[in-house]
């Protein structure tokens, strides 16, 4: 009895040597990803655990640590490796970037995707634009739920030509605040493309489209707000709405407000409209 006691208290003793380098090493992988998403952690990005604040950019003097951290953590986790990525782009390492970034999103990060596809999109930092590349990683961010990857999509243009997937794609990247979302979504709405007609939903795409400055939206809620489409009439908002547009070259919103000039009509008695006046 006494002999197997002391082998047992041997092999649990073994076991334990074998383990301890395993586990010190799993902590020590966990501290670099902890510390790498304390500075360098994405706000949007959808594989970022709900206690990870984030940071919107990464502050030039964290920057080495990023790169340092999220060097090691990287090994074993794909938001690592996009984090890596942010590093990288954030301390103007575009190719180390780029590589961060592809690999990430092979690895199925989404935020990555989209990251990747905006150097590719656009050229920078000497990256060989390639829009092809660019709307098939826009495809794949949206495909697994990434709203930035379906605005992106909505924002070059290169939505499905399926009006219901459309029109889903786009109430994710609406939902993300991208305006030109909400300004296509509310016209889906508007003229029930891809689901039921609703102008109310419309409107108030809209509107928060308009506030963010996009100049479509802006023509097209005068309009509604010119008839009391969505909602009440008002005249004096809609010229309001017209003169914004207007202001940033839209030439319909312009042809709106020389109409309104000359809204007041005057009519024969049969009904029918002699002359208008303006003001």
């Amino acid at each position: 009895m006494k002999n197997r006691a002391v082998a047992f208290a041997c092999c649990l003793s073994l076991v334990a040597l074998i383990l301890a380098p395993v586990s010190s090493t799993a902590r020590a992988q966990s501290a670099d990803l902890a510390l790498c998403d304390r500075v360098a952690a994405d706000p949007s990005d959808p594989d970022k655990p709900a206690d990870v604040k984030g940071v919107a950019a990464i502050v030039p003097s964290d920057i080495p640590l990023a790169i340092k951290y999220c060097k090691v953590a990287a090994a074993s986790s794909r938001r690592a490796l996009y984090q890596l990525g942010r590093a990288y782009a954030a301390n103007q390492q575009t190719k180390d970037a780029v590589a961060a970034y592809r690999k990430a999103a092979d690895k199925g990060n989404s935020a990555a995707m989209v990251e990747l596809g905006l150097l590719l999109s656009s050229g920078a930092g000497g990256v060989a634009k390639d829009d092809a590349q660019a709307r098939q990683l826009f495809e794949r961010a949206a495909a697994a739920g990434n709203p930035r990857g379906a605005a992106n999509l909505a924002g070059n243009g290169v939505l499905p030509s399926d009006p219901n997937e459309a029109r889903a794609l786009l109430q994710k990247a609406a939902e993300a605040n991208s305006a030109e979302a909400q300004f296509q979504l509310g016209v889906m709405y508007a003229e029930g493309t891809g689901g039921p007609q609703d102008d109310v939903a419309a409107r108030g795409m809209f509107e928060k489209a308009a506030a963010q400055g996009h100049v479509e939206a802006l023509d097209w809620l005068g309009a509604f707000v010119l008839s009391g489409r969505g909602g009440a009439q008002d005249t004096a908002a809609a010229k309001g709405y017209y003169e914004k547009a207007a202001a940033l070259g839209n030439e319909d919103a312009k042809a709106a407000l020389e109409r309104l000039k000359c809204s007041t009509l005057i009519k024969d008695k049969r009904g029918n409209i002699v002359s208008r006046l303006c003001f």
